[in-house]
């Protein structure tokens, strides 16, 4: 499917009276889920298959038990994953013998049970995970929304009451496996639609710590299209672009969590990038993929203005902590930058975020 060619004409939505500025919606439909994974489709595919040259495959998934430190997370409100046994005939399902119930048996098993926040390590983010209060209606009246106006409360659910939801310790959190949580459903933006959809393609990576170091600093559109053109990355409609910053290998080596280029989502130039380029998702190694908060925060904006822009704007998916250090070092050691991405999150109905295993293919 081709990029939609400006703001209008556009399908009206009954869910919606007045899109937001420098949106999509309704472009890939009134009642589109997909956002821009829509320029992923077999052509697409087939350019990522292109790009495999010898064959090699990367993981580029942290142990989804990291980024861990002792008095210190990045989300203070997402925690590491519980992993137990489950319980078989009354017995703790691990090293479990079967001829307990198969007499003469000899079959030994194992089986686990995982309690995991879905954005603690590795992870894609739904378009449910970020909306804004806007005027859909054009009524006056500011609503909660998400892409392509799927409304908070009727398409989009989940508990009020903090009693009901939440973890605020690995107790708590293994507590939620005894039932102690109620449920939420981001229906038409929960990350199950990304899965069902799958996500295979072409990528492409830009070395951030390659060109600009350890430190910390924020990249707007001008530095990024420079890189790239520094680099000869070509990006197409409908790739994702990885963005090496050098955060994980400070993750796994036990280093500072704070340091690491990082995008300037308030800057103009890179959101109209974002905007014109038709890249299908982003993703980087660090925490947010922009800088949290804002570099020029003020009060009426967005404290995450990448993520408004990308998630309920654009339909445009976010992936955030993902290993990309040994992916990097290979392809600049080939002098290439593209590949084939495989990276579908689980498919959890539901769900605003999902833990990844992506695959790259050189």
């Amino acid at each position: 499917m081709p990029l939609p060619d400006g703001p209008s004409p556009f399908p009206r939505s009954g869910r919606w009276a007045e899109r937001p500025a420098g949106s999509t919606w309704g472009d890939f439909g009134p009642d589109d889920v997909l956002g821009r994974l829509n320029l992923m489709g077999p052509e697409q595919v087939r350019r990522g298959v292109a790009e495999v040259a010898d064959g090699h495959t990367f993981c580029l998934s942290l142990p989804l038990d990291q980024p861990l430190r002792p008095g210190r997370a990045l989300s203070p409100h997402r925690l590491p994953p519980v992993v137990r046994p489950t319980v078989r005939a009354g017995l703790v399902n691990f090293h479990c013998d079967l001829a307990v119930t198969f007499p003469g048996a000899s079959d030994v098993v194992s089986d686990d049970l995982v309690v995991l926040h879905t954005q603690f390590s590795t992870q894609w983010d739904a378009f449910g995970h970020v909306g804004a209060r806007f005027d859909a209606d054009r009524d006056g009246v500011d609503e909660v929304v998400y892409y392509n106006g799927w409304r908070a409360g009727g398409d989009v659910r989940g508990p009020s009451n903090p009693d009901t939801a939440g973890a605020t310790s690995l107790g708590d959190l293994a507590g939620i496996a005894d039932g102690a949580a109620s449920s939420s459903d981001a229906g038409p933006v929960g990350i199950s639609h990304m899965a069902e959809h799958g996500v295979q393609g072409r990528a492409v990576l830009l070395d951030l710590r390659h060109h600009l170091g350890d430190a910390r600093q924020a990249v707007g559109g001008t530095l990024l299209q420079d890189l790239m053109r520094a680099d000869g990355i070509e990006l197409q409609p409908g790739d994702v672009l990885l963005l090496h910053t050098g955060l994980g290998e400070a993750v796994l080596n036990g280093g500072e969590l704070d340091g690491g280029a990082v995008l300037d989502g308030g800057d103009a130039e890179l959101q109209e990038w974002v905007r014109s380029s038709g890249v299908a998702a982003i993703a980087a190694d660090n925490h947010a993929v922009e800088a949290f908060p804002a570099i020029r925060h003020r009060p009426g904006d967005p404290v995450l203005p990448l993520h408004e822009l990308c998630l309920f704007r654009l339909g445009v998916h976010l992936g955030e902590l993902w290993w990309l250090g040994d992916l990097a070092r290979h392809l600049r050691q080939q002098s290439r930058h593209a590949f084939l991405l495989t990276a579908p999150p689980l498919r959890l109905p539901g769900a605003t975020g999902s833990p990844v295993t992506p695959i790259a293919t050189t």
